[in-house]
């Protein structure tokens, strides 16, 4: 059961979501009593403004000085050291587990905590890089930039939802990280949103003069949506529960769709 009272300040478990979803010294300023640790998921698009405003940042710099190739490169690699790759390592193990573990729910569960990568994983972040890669590439610096700034929050809210509406597949003991998140309570669910969704009010600001104003913000909200709901009926069908790779592979892939229905977008503009 996730539990549902959290005697931490707010403040303790924003600064204990910088310190899970991302890899700066923030430790080393403030440590923030374990009990913070169970809502760092409400904190989790605050924590995507940091290592979105830390990508679009080294990318468009980058722009300035080096071919755009290698400023996509080094801005996806920059992402992944600042937050220790901790999402796409879910990813490779989302892939081994529900891809080699048939539909055994405890050897999918068994092949997600291995440490060790396999074939699937292998494969899964090497199509996930390029299509990541192939994806902002065929952008401007500017919309490139812009688009990175909005999809970081708001597939991170949108993952947010996989703890609520699916129970925790393993025990409080056996997680990786020894804890379970709590339930959103009604202020957490309104400061989540707000999180996820003020970078999407300004994109949409922006894009107003270049696009339908319907369609382009409906599909933008529709799109990540749907994939987020047809990974979360595939891990219930799988494992009826979710585990903390599942939510890494679900953000990934999430925001991986955004950023090919946008480039898409501009594509045809």
């Amino acid at each position: 059961m996730l539990e549902s009272q959290n005697t931490s300040k707010w403040y303790d478990r924003i600064w204990a979501a910088f310190i899970f979803f991302t890899r700066l010294p923030f430790w080393r300023i403030y440590q923030p009593p374990r009990d913070a640790y169970k809502a760092v998921v409400e904190f989790w698009p605050l924590a995507g403004w940091l290592t979105a405003g830390g990508m679009a940042g080294v990318l468009y710099f980058a722009s300035l000085l080096l071919p755009w190739e290698i400023a996509v490169l080094i801005a996806i690699a920059f992402r992944m050291l600042i937050t220790g790759a901790l999402h796409e390592d879910g990813l490779a193990d989302f892939f081994d587990g529900f891809g080699c573990g048939g539909n055994d729910r405890q050897r999918i569960l068994s092949i997600m905590k291995d440490s060790h990568i396999g074939t699937f994983g292998v494969i899964s972040i090497l199509l996930y890089v390029l299509l990541l890669f192939f994806s902002i590439h065929s952008m401007n610096p500017i919309e490139a930039t812009i688009t990175i700034l909005v999809a970081d929050p708001y597939a991170k809210m949108l993952s947010s939802v996989v703890t609520q509406v699916l129970q925790y597949a393993r025990t409080e003991e056996t997680a990786k990280n020894k804890t379970l998140y709590r339930r959103f309570s009604f202020i957490a669910c309104i400061s989540l949103a707000l999180q996820g969704l003020i970078p999407l009010a300004f994109f949409l600001w922006w894009m107003q003069p270049r696009v339908n104003i319907i369609m382009f913000p409906l599909l933008l909200l529709l799109v990540p949506c749907i994939v987020m709901l047809f990974l979360i009926l595939l891990i219930k069908r799988r494992i009826n529960g979710y585990t903390g790779d599942c939510c890494g592979a679900v953000c990934v892939l999430t925001e991986l769709s955004i950023y090919i229905f946008v480039s898409s977008y501009f594509m045809q503009l």
